[in-house]
């Protein structure tokens, strides 16, 4: 509780939006690193079980997988007895879906990213519009000690804001790369099971 009183004595009006916005900043940060990380992982080890046991892909009566490339493959195979075409339109429809998953929350990132500095801006003018006013109505003469004092005060909103924009920005980005570059290993992994069921309705054809 000191420590927000603190924080609310140095910053000012703006002190709750910021620290709204660190808290945010904060819990995206941990939820979308722990959950591309789970993907990415269970998704290499579920792999390496399936090579264990011989097997390319899960059969259509395996039980769902909570790695989401075997997800996939597992949905190509229940419906390998469709067409090609059929089956990449199926494929394209569910990466979609994992799109949106794996994305979720970056777009409040970047708003973060946006607002904070805005915020730590308006709290700067609002601070200096105080000092001045406080300036006007005193009868002492102005130092420079007193002018110091108060334009640190109100610069430490902006200081506050950029400190929670970069890493809300930064994070949204690289969080975005390491989706993007999930999906694609998602995309290929898809492409080659496909490829193989056709191979399979090939050869049963021959």
């Amino acid at each position: 509780m000191a420590f927000l009183n603190q924080l609310h004595s140095q910053l000012g009006l703006m002190s709750w939006p910021l620290i709204i916005c660190s808290i945010i900043t904060l819990a995206l940060w941990l939820e979308r690193g722990l959950t591309l990380l789970w993907t990415s992982l269970r998704g290499e080890q579920e792999k390496r079980r399936l090579r264990r046991q011989g097997l390319s892909y899960p059969d259509r009566d395996a039980e769902a997988s909570v790695s989401i490339m075997l997800q996939g493959c597992r949905l190509l195979v229940q419906h390998q007895e469709c067409s090609k075409a059929i089956r990449e339109d199926l494929a394209a429809v569910w990466l979609q879906q994992q799109r949106s998953r794996l994305h979720a929350g970056l777009r409040v990132l970047t708003l973060v990213g946006v607002i904070s500095p805005l915020l730590g801006l308006l709290g700067t003018v609002l601070g200096l519009i105080e000092m001045f006013k406080s300036i006007g109505a005193s009868g002492d003469p102005v130092t420079p000690t007193l002018l110091a004092d108060g334009l640190g005060l109100a610069m430490s909103t902006t200081a506050a804001g950029l400190l929670i924009a970069l890493p809300a920005i930064a994070g949204a980005q690289l969080f975005g790369l390491w989706a993007d570059r999930l999906l694609d290993r998602l995309t290929h992994e898809l492409n080659r099971c496909n490829l193989h069921l056709e191979g399979l309705k090939v050869g049963e054809a021959a």
